[in-house]
């Protein structure tokens, strides 16, 4: 294989109850993990907007001492509410060497509709990113959903939900409390979180 060329580091996380699919690009490096597992760049907020969100407290999830996140509690509340995981990219070739999707080239998409047929209860899917959302786009042979929104999509005959919520990463100008809002309207769509929980 070409020694440009990374293949994916983790297994596609798809508890039997999951019920949304988020997908991002791909892993940074391992030099920039702090946890083994998804989102896993101690400066990425996709951890603390879950805690926002569902615990009302940004580090529910932070193990802030250590700098790293609390992977045990995070996989057990993925599972609780059926939160699946995995990229939209199973193999890339960097550009440069830094974790920034402008310069990740998509070598082998994932094949969604694999992942999907192991999650039966799934019906949406979430892009975390710009580079996320193109390749599903082109998956799907959709427009983007608006930021922060969602279109109605079929795959290979299946019925699903295609939302766009904004890059946890800090490169994306969004203030944290403003994701975490574009978050919390998805899990009140999936009926995860009541309506009137804020």
């Amino acid at each position: 294989m070409d020694p440009g060329i990374e293949r994916h580091p983790f297994e596609p996380f798809l508890p039997g109850n999951a019920k949304v699919l988020f997908l991002g690009s791909f892993p940074p490096q391992p030099k920039r993990w702090s946890v083994e597992f998804y989102y896993p760049n101690f400066i990425n907020d996709f951890w603390r907007i879950m805690g926002i969100v569902f615990h009302g407290d940004k580090d529910r999830f932070v193990d802030t001492d250590a700098r790293k996140f609390k992977l045990l509690e995070i996989k057990s509340f993925c599972e609780e509410k059926g939160i699946a995981l995995f990229d939209t990219a199973t193999a890339v070739r960097r550009l440069k060497d830094n974790a920034s999707d402008k310069f990740l080239e998509v070598v082998e998409p994932t094949d969604i509709a694999s992942l999907l047929e192991r999650i039966p209860g799934c019906g949406a899917v979430v892009t975390t990113g710009q580079k996320a959302t193109e390749t599903l786009c082109g998956l799907f042979g959709a427009e983007e959903p608006p930021m922060g929104g969602h279109i109605h999509v079929n795959l290979e005959g299946r019925e699903l939900d295609f939302y766009r919520l904004p890059s946890t990463s800090r490169a994306y100008p969004l203030p944290l409390q403003r994701k975490a809002d574009a978050y919390r309207r998805l899990f009140e769509d999936l009926g995860t979180l009541p309506a009137d929980s804020r």
